[in-house]
């Protein structure tokens, strides 16, 4: 019998993969199968069940999508590094918005995939944040580099976005957030000049596309 390979011999990778898509969960389960170095140690389909499994598998590595049905994976990525602060996290996203990857690399992930990569980057990227390196692909840090030193949203610009988003008017606005008009029309000329945007529409539209607001 020939003798056993290094990396079989080694302790495999273990990996929680959070998903609320049941045949994403299988697709991804099937990649890890057919690693030697691997093993898949759970999945989890909502953000109270990841930090759950989180705790009680301890993984060498989670892979977590953004979009969960009770909390966004960044809400999870934060309660987990708050409970295991060398947990490594990679997100998994069907949308490559700067800010939102942005966000999440701040936040501690170690890596950023998107969901249609091939089952090669996968797998690449789960060995390379086991051996302690970010992982990021090169089309997302073309996205980050893009809007690379560009000012921020403040917390009330948000606000104001959201607002925007619902359709809400000045004056309602103003109400709801308990400042005045010219207040809120100050905040959309700080916005609108933030996002390189003519008016709203496209203050919308491109706050979207970048993954500052969500629907």
């Amino acid at each position: 019998m020939p003798p056993a390979s290094a990396e079989s011999q080694a302790d495999p990778i273990t990996i929680l993969c959070v998903d609320d898509h049941p045949l994403f969960l299988e697709g991804i389960g099937a990649v890890i199968a057919h690693q030697p170095d691997m093993r898949l140690a759970g999945t989890a389909s909502t953000a109270a069940e990841a930090i759950t499994q989180f705790m009680v598998w301890r993984p060498s590595l989670m892979l977590l999508d953004m979009r969960l049905p009770d909390a966004s994976g960044l809400d999870v990525l934060r309660a987990v590094l708050g409970q295991s602060p060398k947990a490594r996290i990679v997100m998994l996203t069907t949308y490559g918005g700067d800010s939102e990857i942005q966000r999440a690399l701040e936040g501690g992930a170690f890596g950023y995939l998107l969901k249609h990569c091939d089952h090669d980057e996968l797998v690449a990227a789960i060995r390379a944040v086991h051996a302690g390196r970010k992982y990021v692909p090169s089309a997302v840090a073309q996205t980050l580099a893009q809007h690379l030193g560009n000012e921020s949203l403040t917390e009330r610009e948000m606000q104001i976005l959201s607002e925007v988003a619902q359709g809400t008017q000045n004056g309602e606005m103003g109400r709801r957030l308990s400042i005045s008009q010219d207040t809120v029309k100050s905040h959309l000329r700080h916005i609108l000049g933030k996002l390189g945007a003519k008016d709203r529409a496209e203050a919308l539209a491109i706050a979207i596309r970048r993954g500052i607001i969500h629907f």
